[in-house]
């Protein structure tokens, strides 16, 4: 199966998405377009191809065609020609051989086509030195972590998220007490008065994302929210072009018991704060109901870098729209015990001296 990019009208080059420009750029001769643009051009150019049962095989639009080799596919480069090796679930990747933006149109047709996308704000160049500031702040960070080969292996991925709208009630009950205090001549006496408290609350919530790749976990994926959805699009393949992309793993029903468990947190949150004015509150009992709305697919940006130290897996994560860091530090056990013992040799040092002028 041949794998797809786009080519310049102008000179022929691949084109990648300029996430600074948030426009199409041509690598070569630097011309430039809109994503609406490129992806015209893209269908008029290939227009026999979209409606020929051949093209379904060189476009991707069926899913089970190409070569397969144990749970890996086989693409061929538009560029150099040689053979790209994929897994299951990679949508863009790169050519090993002459480096070429490619996609894998199959991936994201049907039902795993995306419905919208959030485009990286943050490009390669920003997220390397993000990284690179990172790295230096931590005196006890290996200095592995701050070498140019290390910094230069992080990689701008589209992570497959579900964004569900949910309608959520609730109703609570809790035991509550008011304090009142008051002094007549030489007693002073304390009233507490208690009261059952309902409430009930219904709200909507829109576009809750929860990640559906099995590669990414999911609590740094939860911690690099939030998202800008103001800056979301109409999903379009041209916004994946020189960046890494996955398929979701998890349907939205399969993400079901793991999304609505964040929804009971937010309704619970947001009912409890309306009983208020109050010495002390013991919630007794709730009843949710949750109803899912809608359920959307989509893809969304994110700077990974993954390292090992010391046997140990660490992951540094960073929000391609944003530029929200979630990371894990590693300690550097050489570096720790240096700075331990230059704290030993001053204290030692400080307090002869101080021995030696007070003698």
């Amino acid at each position: 199966m041949e794998a797809s990019s786009y080519v310049c009208p102008n000179c022929g080059s691949v084109m990648e998405f300029n996430s600074e420009k948030q426009k199409m750029e041509c690598v070569h001769c630097g011309y430039e377009a809109t994503v609406e643009e490129v992806q015209k051009l893209y269908e008029s150019v290939h227009k026999d191809d979209f409606n020929s049962d051949t093209a379904e095989s060189n476009m991707g639009n069926a899913a089970d065609s190409g070569e397969r080799s144990g749970e890996f596919k086989v693409y061929r480069c538009q560029g150099c020609g040689a053979e790209i090796l994929t897994d299951e679930n990679t949508a863009a990747t790169f050519c090993t051989f002459c480096g070429r933006p490619t996609l894998m149109e199959d991936r994201l047709t049907g039902e795993l086509l995306p419905s919208y996308v959030i485009p990286f704000k943050i490009d390669k160049e920003k997220a390397e030195h993000i990284y690179s500031m990172w790295a230096k702040k931590g005196i006890l960070t290996p200095t592995q972590l701050k070498s140019k080969a290390m910094i230069e292996k992080i990689t701008g991925i589209y992570v497959p998220f579900w964004l569900y709208d949910y309608n959520a009630d609730l109703r609570m009950t809790a035991n509550c007490t008011k304090v009142r205090h008051e002094t007549k001549g030489d007693y002073y006496y304390t009233h507490t008065d208690h009261f059952v408290v309902d409430r009930e609350v219904e709200t909507d919530y829109y576009k809750i994302p929860a990640d559906a790749s099995e590669k990414m976990l999911d609590d740094i994926m939860d911690k690099l929210e939030p998202f800008t959805y103001s800056n979301m699009e109409k999903f379009e393949m041209p916004y994946l072009s020189g960046y890494y992309a996955e398929k979701y793993n998890y349907t939205s029903e399969q993400m079901t018991p793991r999304i609505e468990k964040r929804v009971r947190e937010y309704i619970h949150n947001l009912t409890r704060s309306t009983i208020k004015g109050y010495a002390t509150v013991n919630v007794i009992g709730e009843q949710p109901r949750l109803k899912c709305l809608q359920a959307k697919y989509a893809l969304l940006p994110v700077w990974i870098l993954n390292y090992t130290y010391e046997g140990k897996n660490f992951m540094f994560a960073l929000n391609g729209q944003t530029g929200k860091i979630v990371a894990d530090r590693p300690i550097s056990k050489k570096k720790k015990w240096s700075w331990f013992g230059g704290i030993v040799v001053t204290v030692f040092t400080t307090l002869m001296l101080m021995g030696r002028f007070l003698g």
